[in-house]
């Protein structure tokens, strides 16, 4: 899927891009581009303002000012089409339980209009190795099965840009090996935003990387200009000791 967005090259554009939730400001001021094929890694503490970053990118949530573009599409006034062109792992697998695994795919894949619908879903089930348990209620997944279900689920309609919300969390040794190889087979045809609080995966997957603290920007920069050691200064000083 390609049309219509990232006609500049940029996959994300935000600017000055603040949410607030009453008084406290969970983003403030964020500003930052993505070139399109890009890897971005976003690190920072807990409430730091990464997932409202994600929620604000993925139009799950407006934001209060500033401007966002993903793809070339507002997050605000082209909310609906660009829905069509992002994918998200979250915490939250978005699976129904009472569903089989071929039944939530097919459902999603119904719902994104996948032309190859039946295809598409044989095809992802065995690429994160579920084709065994495709006829199976989902309520009967483990926590890193769910996972890799998710994975398949966002990835059914091809988007142009992919949200990863700690994608490996509760993934067993064998499912991170199942989602780094999909990654490496499918990076060519996408963009991605991950957030993670691993430091060393976060950057050796990364082409990008930035560090929020308190809803506030503490650094952006590509990968090649990035020092490890440095970096890694930078975010315990920001994200360790807590300093905005």
């Amino acid at each position: 899927m390609t049309e219509p967005g990232a006609n500049n090259g940029t996959a994300v554009e935000v600017r000055d891009l603040t949410r607030t939730f009453g008084a406290r400001k969970a983003l403030d001021k964020v500003t930052f581009d993505l070139p399109s094929g890009a890897f971005l890694s976003i690190f920072g503490p807990n409430g730091a303002g990464k997932t409202t970053l994600v929620k604000v990118l993925t139009t799950l949530t407006a934001p209060s000012s500033g401007t966002a573009k993903v793809w070339g599409l507002d997050v605000v006034e082209d909310a609906v089409v660009l829905r069509e062109h992002i994918g998200l792992i979250s915490h939250n697998p978005l699976l129904y339980p009472d569903l089989s695994a071929e039944e939530n795919l097919r459902f999603f894949a119904d719902m994104y209009g996948v032309d190859d619908a039946a295809d598409r879903v044989r095809e992802l089930l065995v690429a994160v190795e579920l084709d065994h348990r495709r006829l199976d209620l989902v309520r009967t997944f483990s926590r890193g099965m769910l996972q890799r279900l998710s994975i398949a689920r966002s990835l059914l309609h091809r988007p142009d840009v992919l949200f990863l919300d700690e994608p490996y969390s509760g993934l067993d040794p064998h499912a991170v090996d199942i989602f780094d190889s999909l990654i490496a087979q499918i990076r060519a045809d996408h963009t991605f935003v991950m957030i993670s609080h691993d430091l060393n995966k976060g950057l050796a997957l990364c082409s990008h990387a930035l560090i929020l603290s308190k809803g506030k920007l503490v650094l952006s920069a590509p990968r090649e200009e990035i020092d490890d050691d440095r970096f890694a200064a930078t975010y315990r000083a920001t994200v360790g000791l807590g300093v905005a």
